[in-house]
């Protein structure tokens, strides 16, 4: 095999205590959907810095013995990596499940393995951007710029929100906020009207694991909101991004009159870059005003083009599911904004034959613009159980994924972050024939 060197990792396993060791007998073995296979050549990376290598509780590692070809299971734990961000999982890690074995918390399960006196993960770098970078920044500053917020800005509920949010849960966002960088992040919203299974900021308690983070308890008001992004305007002058829609909230459309007050009162102050909606797509009628208060993008969360996996994952309780998200991003386009899909990628489910051509057919017809190849974290054996009755076939790898649907939709953009999208003028009503 060759990633510019050839290279055949052996397989990882954990001893009770949790030390890893590599297997000198065994090569690393990934699961794409229901196969388990060698990882292809240009699915593999060197680990990145800031990634994270665990043991999986209940589930035994499986590698493959190369003078047979076989996949054995050793009594040892088995091992993935949690990759960091602007990285995509091209397969998972193969494991063998014990009866009684808790669920996983919600991440994703790259196949990492051994070779050359390093690491090797199953995934690729998708976007060059290094807003989610903190290596070299000492804590303390980040704690510190995130203490001054709540000095200057004493009763602002939004502020403590976010400082909680950087300092207790460690949200990459709310950190870049605390130091004044990149995209700053806005949640407003309590409710939703979608009941996703990978939920990071609710989930009921029979699911089996935890909402990683909290939600946010309070509706902000447009002046705390104008506060924030006014703050985040005079310290990051590059290339400003003001996203709602976060981890910690319900579906931001939800609060669109909040949204659309806030972002009107920002802009007429002179408010300056990329004001951007990260959301479920529900609600269409929501396009119009926010696009008239100077929204500029909207990040279109999606697992699939397919209407019954989508309702398997999102289980819609207050839209049309996808046909209602279809008609939110045919609004997006007629007032003028830049559409992003924030594609959950899960190998072997999305990078099927069937699934391209639903999800290249979509951005065609409905001229979206990116698409963010973010990884959907979830059990692996729960989300395949869920995909099994839409999906089968091989898998073609994110590398051949993307050149088709490149090839498909030729001005279609990928990468992992909201991309920064100048001074743009907020559009005053639909584009011009």
């Amino acid at each position: 095999m060759s990633t510019g060197t050839k290279v055949q990792p052996r397989l990882l396993f954990a001893d009770a205590k949790g030390t890893i060791y590599d297997d000198p007998d065994l090569l690393l073995l990934c699961r794409r959907g229901d196969e388990l296979a060698l990882p292809r050549p240009q699915d593999l990376t060197p680990l990145p810095e800031g990634s994270d290598v665990f043991l999986l509780p209940g589930r035994r590692a499986v590698g493959m013995d190369p003078e047979t070809g076989q996949a054995l299971a050793l009594e040892e734990n088995a091992v993935a990596a949690f990759v960091c961000p602007a990285h995509t999982v091209t397969g998972v890690a193969a494991y063998a499940t014990d009866a009684g074995a808790p669920r996983l918390p919600l991440m994703a399960y790259a196949a990492v393995g051994f070779a050359e006196g390093r690491f090797w993960v199953c995934a690729k770098k998708v976007d060059e951007d290094r807003r989610q970078v903190f290596s070299g920044i000492p804590q303390e500053r980040i704690a510190q710029g995130a203490r001054n917020l709540l000095v200057k800005f004493p009763k602002n509920r939004l502020v403590a929100h976010l400082g909680r949010c950087a300092l207790t849960y460690c949200c990459p966002a709310a950190k870049n906020l605390a130091l004044g960088r990149f995209e700053a992040p806005l949640p407003t919203a309590q409710a939703c009207n979608a009941r996703c299974l990978g939920c990071i900021s609710h989930q009921p308690e029979d699911s089996g694991f935890p909402a990683p983070q909290g939600r946010i308890a309070f509706r902000p008001s447009p002046a705390e909101v104008v506060e924030v992004m006014a703050e985040h305007a005079r310290r990051e002058r590059r290339c400003p991004v003001y996203s709602f829609g976060q981890g910690c909230e319900g579906e931001p459309l939800t609060e669109a009159r909040t949204i659309a007050e806030a972002v009107a009162r920002f802009r007429a102050g002179g408010g300056r870059g990329t004001v951007n909606v990260n959301t479920n797509a529900s609600l269409p009628e929501a396009m119009e005003p926010l696009a008239r208060a100077g929204v500029d993008s909207i990040r279109v969360s999606m697992n699939s083009a397919d209407p019954g996996l989508y309702a398997a994952y999102y289980r819609p309780q207050g839209y049309a599911g996808l046909e209602a998200v279809r008609q939110t991003v045919e609004q997006a386009k007629v007032h003028g904004l830049f559409v992003s899909l924030n594609l959950l990628f899960f190998p072997g489910v999305t990078d099927t034959e069937a699934e391209l051509d639903r999800l290249a057919a979509w951005c065609q017809e409905l001229r979206v613009d990116f698409v963010q190849l973010r990884n959907l974290n979830l059990d692996p054996e729960l989300y395949l159980e869920l995909a099994a009755p839409f999906v089968s076939g091989p898998s073609m790898g994110l590398a051949n994924f993307k050149k088709r649907l490149k090839k498909t939709c030729p001005d279609l953009g990928f990468g992992y972050f909201n991309p920064y999208l100048g001074d743009r003028k907020a559009p005053q009503g639909p584009e011009a024939p």
